[in-house]
């Protein structure tokens, strides 16, 4: 398989400095040679060329960095689609604002094939809210309210070429959800597992059922990977932790399930902040972590890359 790497170092969509530096240091902590070990190319496409501010209109809501993160969202999308033309696109982080832009692209890319594209959303937060809804005004919790075509981005982050279908997204981990949040989620389709409902019934079970689904519609799998999903004592080098997440065990056996399927087509790994992490160690379990999903197994086996 040939491993496209893409570096998105945007930290304005979140309030905590440090999440910018996140791409180099995945690829200091081992990134390409552990997937090169797995027999895979690696091509390093750099980093997204720093785009100028956009010209948005003023928002009467207080939006912290509108301009600059809906240019972001823009540059990364034009990235996104001509980097899936072929290969296996990994977009490193930078804040979650990136997905808004990777997503998007890919999204594109998937209608023009003619295939579904299905996101697997792992993360601590649903990053479900508007423009208008969000009280923090940090744009790294609007990419996955935009991505499915919710109202009040027009005229502020770039037009949709391909909006996501709600019943095509999977929340996994959610721990951390706004009143807004949760009242916009509670009326659509989007598939949403909490860390309660992991406890209840066991993450294979839960992913298994949303990989049924998409092998059925013969659809494109994009990960889209917060390293908060992770409980903070296992990956401290995040800005916005929250208690009770993923175990290791848990986060490795989701990979493992995500390689097994065949179906993923693309990835993102978000919100790892070096100047928070302790000696690396988030870095570390991240590339461990992206490891798995594309192969590493305990025994050496894998699926044919």
């Amino acid at each position: 398989m040939k491993c496209k790497l893409i570096s998105v170092p945007v930290e304005q969509g979140q309030p905590v400095p440090g999440c910018a530096l996140g791409p180099e240091v995945l690829k200091d902590a081992g990134l390409v040679a552990a997937l090169r070990d797995l027999g895979h190319e690696v091509v390093d496409l750099g980093a997204v060329p720093a785009p100028q501010p956009r010209a948005v209109p003023a928002h009467a809501n207080r939006l912290k960095f509108l301009p600059e993160v809906s240019a972001w969202v823009e540059a990364t999308a034009g990235m996104a689609y001509e980097a899936s033309a072929d290969g296996f696109p990994i977009f490193l982080g930078g804040d979650h604002s990136i997905s808004a832009g990777s997503v998007s692209g890919l999204a594109r890319r998937a209608a023009e094939e003619g295939r579904p594209l299905f996101v697997l959303w792992m993360d601590a937060h649903s990053d479900f809210h508007t423009l208008d809804s969000t009280t923090s005004g940090n744009l790294h919790g609007v990419p996955l309210a935009y991505l499915c075509g919710r109202p009040g981005f027009e005229g502020y982050f770039p037009p949709l070429a391909a909006p996501l279908s709600p019943q095509h997204v999977c929340i996994l981990g959610l721990r951390s959800v706004d009143e807004a949040e949760r009242e916009a989620l509670a009326e659509t389709a989007m598939r949403v597992h909490d860390m309660s409902a992991i406890d209840r019934r066991g993450i294979a079970a839960l992913l298994e059922s949303f990989l049924n689904e998409v092998c059925a519609a013969n659809g494109l799998l994009h990960v889209s990977f917060d390293v908060d999903f992770l409980d903070p004592p296992l990956a401290p080098g995040v800005g916005t932790p929250v208690q009770g997440g993923a175990t290791f065990r848990e986060a490795h056996l989701a990979m493992e399930l995500l390689h097994e399927s065949g179906l993923v087509t693309s990835l993102d790994v978000v919100e790892l902040n070096p100047v928070l992490d302790e000696r690396g160690r988030t870095a570390g379990l991240a590339v461990e972590l992206v490891g798995s999903l594309l192969g590493k197994t305990i025994t050496g086996k894998r699926r044919a890359a």
